[in-house]
């Protein structure tokens, strides 16, 4: 009895009594596909329409990791992949059992109002425009220095850098980063080179990056803070995804549509936002041509486009069948009629994925299949 008593008194279930509404957070890029797939789930079903917070996907997936329990969210949207911290962090605090699921595809726009001419950019200009330090012209990082996109280029505007952009709790950042100013870094030979070398070859790194300028102090910091030797790749990444602090890039927090807004009063301004959100506003933006290649359903489909990055939610297993309609939602989400190369999130700019993956996707929810890290 007393076993019973503990089994009935339990956290979950006491919780589970006062929430019968799906809790979900994350990615400001997903939020508008699982708003739609959540009214037409209110709509067409039993169950109530499950509750969604645009939270970023760092701060969702904070959020999600915290533990097992109805204070925590359901499930959490993604504009990136897990990261094996968040993973273990979850795994720590007692989240098990985790549904990845992959809902498809977005690209990163980079748009300015179209009262402006539409902007052609390089990966490089990217990261020239963008970056804490750029190498210098003996080839050392210096404290970025450019202040207008002709500073970067004379073919460029004369005109100020000034991006509106996400936060650093946004996978549209952490992708942002890793595609365009990661892509444009590579561009330099020097710092392409630090990616090839291993964390067990210190005296070559620390070489490498005395030929940047970066001092020895900087391997031992990184050396402290990760537990371990640090890789080229590591200090490639530190380098290229650290985004300056001087006005230039401008955080406009989790609300893309803020940053749309902010774009039609200021046409100097570029903003960083996704896909869907450019369809969305196509009227008042236009995307900038990247590469030589323009934002678009079918170059984001296949992968020509430079800036793009897969989309995912997650599901905590522990969950189903303690809350409510958690699984229906999931599989309402990666329905043919939804996800299929014709369903209704494809309208709404969400690029699908292949038959076959959506049917392996498709079973992965059906069996609440857990990721493994």
């Amino acid at each position: 009895m007393v076993a019973l008593a503990a089994i009935a008194i339990s956290p979950l279930t006491v919780q589970a009594q006062g929430r019968d509404t799906v809790s979900i957070v994350g990615s400001s890029t997903v939020y508008p596909f699982a708003t739609v797939v959540a009214e037409r789930f209110g709509r067409s079903t039993s169950f109530k329409t499950p509750k969604i917070e645009s939270t970023g996907s760092g701060g969702g997936l904070k959020l999600f990791c915290k533990g097992v329990g109805t204070s925590t969210p359901d499930i959490t949207n993604a504009s990136r992949r897990i990261k094996k911290s968040e993973f273990d962090d979850c795994q720590k605090n007692g989240v098990q059992d985790i549904v990845e699921v992959l809902i498809g595809y977005d690209g990163i726009a980079v748009a300015n109002s179209r009262e402006a001419p539409q902007y052609k950019l390089s990966l490089k200009e990217l990261y020239l425009a963008l970056a804490k330090d750029v190498p210098g012209a003996d080839g050392k990082l210096v404290a970025n220095p450019y202040q207008t996109w002709q500073d970067i280029d004379p073919a460029l505007p004369a005109v100020k850098i000034e991006v509106l952009g996400p936060p650093p709790t946004s996978g549209t950042r952490d992708a942002f980063a890793e595609l365009a100013l990661g892509g444009g870094a590579a561009a330099y030979p020097e710092l392409k080179a630090l990616k090839k070398i291993e964390a067990g070859d210190p005296a070559a790194l620390k070489a490498a990056m005395a030929t940047l300028g970066l001092p020895e102090s900087l391997y031992s910091a990184m050396e402290t803070g990760k537990g371990k030797a640090p890789s080229g790749e590591d200090v490639f990444n530190a380098i290229a995804y650290s985004v300056r602090e001087d006005g230039a890039y401008i955080e406009a927090g989790e609300n893309d549509n803020l940053i749309v807004q902010k774009l039609e009063a200021n046409p100097s301004a570029i903003g960083i936002f996704g896909y869907s959100f450019l369809e969305e506003n196509s009227d008042m933006v236009h995307g900038s041509i990247i590469e030589g290649v323009e934002p678009d359903f079918d170059s984001i489909a296949d992968g020509e486009y430079p800036i793009s990055r897969p989309l995912y939610f997650y599901i905590k297993a522990a969950h189903v069948g303690r809350i409510p309609g958690i699984k229906e939602f999931a599989e309402e989400f990666v329905s043919d009629r939804a996800m299929g190369e014709d369903g209704y999130l494809s309208e709404r700019g969400l690029i699908p994925l292949s038959e076959d993956a959506l049917e392996q996707v498709q079973d992965d929810v059906a069996n609440l299949k857990a990721l493994a890290m």
